[in-house]
């Protein structure tokens, strides 16, 4: 189940959006989130961006990992790293990898967009396989997402009950990821009060969730569009992320003082 917490985490924070058509975010942002199960403290997740270039064009690279720690790490020893390049004019990827270890169960994989015949190259590195599949046009990896998303020039228009769709490569599977708008909040967070945005992702039901709609983020509402907080209700216990720290922001964080 920890394991699935540390992916959701992964997943949940690319609920961020920028009206603006210059990027939210550049090279030397960095986030860490705090993953409480009930009352333990189960583990961490990062997101860092860095410059790079493939194929003689500049690409921003990021790089997500999640892990366990303390108790958590003793029942479920989770250790997982995504990567993404990501075309600094179009936001859409070039490259993902994903390097996982979830309770001996290993991943490492690489996958290859080609945005001109709509395609993925996906390389097994522990099989020596790949194979090509086909993606919708603008399709993003699951770290793209986050950066594709901060940057929708539709948020100012967005009301309450209104969703967002995106279509997501993952598992060698597209799925559209979709997200609900439900309105703003004022939250207390370690750092002060802060104005919010407030989602909700559509996620499947099953073993892990109670239902469908059973997971919520907030989201400062500021140019930047940080991910600060995720309550999800499982079929066993809770989950909370909270953002812990953080560096490298491209505009001022904004809190309430009053």
């Amino acid at each position: 189940m920890i394991k699935k917490i540390i992916l959701l985490l992964l997943l949940i924070i690319t609920v961020s959006f920028d009206s603006q058509k210059e990027d939210a975010f550049g090279a030397g942002e960095w986030f860490k989130f705090r993953i409480h199960y009930g009352f333990v403290n189960a583990g961490f997740a990062t997101l860092e961006v860095k410059d790079a270039t493939i194929n003689n064009k500049k690409v921003f690279h990021v790089i997500g990992r999640g892990y366990t720690v303390g108790m958590s790490r003793f029942f479920f020893k989770v250790n997982d790293l995504y990567e993404s390049y990501i075309d600094k004019e179009t936001r859409n990827p070039y490259q993902f990898v994903r390097k996982i270890d979830e309770g001996g169960y290993t991943k490492n994989q690489e996958g290859f967009f080609n945005a001109t015949e709509n395609r993925v190259l996906v390389k097994d590195n522990e099989t020596n396989t790949e194979k090509t599949l086909g993606v919708p046009k603008n399709t993003q990896d699951i770290l793209s997402s986050f950066y594709y998303l901060r940057n929708n020039p539709n948020i100012d228009k967005i009301k309450p009950g209104d969703s967002i769709a995106i279509d997501m490569f993952f598992d060698d599977t597209t799925t559209k990821f979709r997200l609900k708008f439900l309105g703003r909040e004022d939250i207390t967070t370690k750092f002060g009060v802060v104005s919010t945005m407030i989602f909700r992702p559509l996620v499947q039901s099953g073993r892990v969730f109670k239902e469908q709609e059973s997971v919520t983020v907030w989201i400062s509402d500021d140019e930047n569009k940080l991910p600060l907080r995720i309550k999800a209700s499982l079929a066993v216990g809770s989950i909370k992320a909270d953002l812990e720290e953080f560096k490298g922001l491209k505009y001022p964080f904004k809190v309430n003082n009053n």
